[in-house]
């Protein structure tokens, strides 16, 4: 995320958040290109993915394409220790608190989030389609809690806010 950044004529007014589940590559550049995403931060742990064109590398190079630059943040991404215990017990609830705990350790880089959101129209994004059940939104929660512009959920159609 250090990057020099494109510069935008107003202020962005919202974070943005988007899943790729059930998206082919260029349908989910598609709706970024939409709504004008600027930055594209990666919160996966690994940007690793089975569907074509969203490992880090591939998905970097499209988004180049299009004028989007590419940043990846293992730190907030959900750790794999949260992640294995939430498969074996299914407790959104304990998945919740361990990642909001590993999310308070990187209070410096959810910072410099919300800076860089401030600055460019940025999109968080990981895989999991519905917000509600991804990391993502408590990245983009904790990034407006110091400073980033409102939250803006994205879906492959609609628009979600929180």
């Amino acid at each position: 995320m250090t990057s020099q950044l494109p510069m935008l004529r107003t202020r962005p007014k919202h974070l943005f958040t988007f899943g790729y589940e059930g998206l082919e590559i260029e349908a989910f550049v598609a709706r970024l290109v939409d709504m004008d995403v600027r930055f594209v931060v990666d919160v996966r742990e690994l940007p690793l993915s089975r569907k074509k064109g969203f490992s880090k590398r591939a998905l970097a190079a499209r988004l180049a394409q299009e004028g989007i630059e590419y940043g990846h943040v293992p730190s907030l991404g959900c750790p794999k220790a949260i992640r294995d215990a939430y498969r074996k017990n299914g407790d959104w609830t304990a998945y919740t608190k361990a990642f909001l705990a590993h999310l308070r350790r990187n209070q410096p880089t959810v910072r410099e989030l919300a800076k860089l959101a401030r600055e460019t129209r940025v999109c968080l994004i990981c895989f999991e389609a519905n917000h509600a059940l991804c990391h993502r939104s408590y990245v983009a929660q904790g990034a407006a809690a110091v400073g980033a512009p409102s939250v803006m959920h994205l879906a492959a159609e609609q628009l979600a806010l929180i």
